[in-house]
């Protein structure tokens, strides 16, 4: 028998082995078989008729996958399959040694978020119709999405009874229910404030519904995260805005606005609720950006 069929068996007994005994997904094989496939193709272009036993002769395959212009995460999955194959080969005897133990996955490189810049703040802040009583409302919402770097899901959970209104402070429920105090400017407050007695109040004593949820719908309930990204999808729209804008977006813009004035990294950490501070830095690369673009623009030698 051909040496290289050999290997191609091997591989046919291992895919078996992964749908009927480990019930894997019909793509999840098709998968493993299209990456095992293409490092058979390697090793008979190589002239190698076992599979090897030497890191480097892995590392050469995962090199021209990548002179291929092949993407990271598909040399991450690459890795992940022929480390479950190798796993496999050594739990059948078929070979001894595990060159997939020297092999490491390329680190994911995260993208940079989408931040706003201080003009595009600006003219998101002015589109709700304050005339308006959902306007109103969703000048409030902006203005403290903007003002804390809160998350979505902490904004409509948000509460009367967690405003400090005299400290200029909020108290936020975070991921695991982590409770942290952060600031809200007065500018956030005052809207708040006019939403509440403008709009809010008469709302609640028309529909007869008890709450202390600060932002409702117009019905008297809750709003959701669905409604809160309508919502700035709407007015981003209204703005001219053509950055792709999530809800995070304005925890993104907060952060990255403190760092570029001078914001401690530690300060904005707390302010977010991030457990690691490697979560923080992230934002750092932006604050860079705008860092080399000032340089440029003021620098007399530029």
């Amino acid at each position: 028998m051909n040496k290289l069929n050999k290997l191609t068996e091997q591989v046919e007994d291992y895919l078996r082995f992964s749908q009927i005994e480990r019930g894997l997904s019909a793509n999840t094989i098709t998968a493993y078989k299209q990456d095992l496939s293409s490092f058979i193709d390697f090793l008979q272009k190589e002239n190698l008729t076992s599979w090897p036993t030497k890191a480097i002769d892995i590392d050469a395959f995962l090199a021209e996958q990548r002179d291929q212009k092949k993407a990271t995460s598909s040399i991450s999955r690459l890795i992940s399959s022929l480390r479950k194959f190798y796993q496999w080969l050594v739990r059948q005897n078929i070979q001894k040694l595990n060159p997939m133990l020297e092999i490491d996955s390329p680190k994911k490189r995260r993208p940079l978020p989408v931040a706003l810049t201080t003009v595009e703040v600006t003219d998101l802040l002015k589109q709700p119709d304050i005339k308006k009583k959902l306007g109103l409302r969703d000048r409030a919402l902006l203005e403290t999405l903007y003002a804390t770097g809160i998350r979505v899901s902490e904004l409509i959970n948000l509460k009367f009874t967690d405003l400090h209104e005299e400290l200029k402070l909020v108290k936020v429920f975070g991921k695991g229910s982590k409770e942290r105090l952060i600031p809200i400017s007065k500018v956030a407050l005052s809207w708040i404030d006019s939403y509440k007695e403008k709009v809010r109040d008469p709302l609640i004593l028309k529909v007869g519904k008890n709450t202390d949820f600060i932002f409702l719908n117009s019905r008297g309930g809750s709003l959701t995260r669905q409604a809160v990204w309508q919502i700035i999808k709407h007015y981003c729209k209204l703005a001219g805005i053509q950055k792709n804008v999530t809800p995070h977006t304005l925890r993104h813009t907060f952060a990255t606005h403190l760092l570029e004035n001078g914001a401690d990294l530690r300060v904005v950490q707390e302010i977010l609720g991030h457990s690691d501070i490697s979560t923080t830095q992230i934002y750092t690369n932006l604050s860079q950006k705008h860092i080399i673009q000032v340089y440029e623009k003021t620098h007399p030698r530029i």
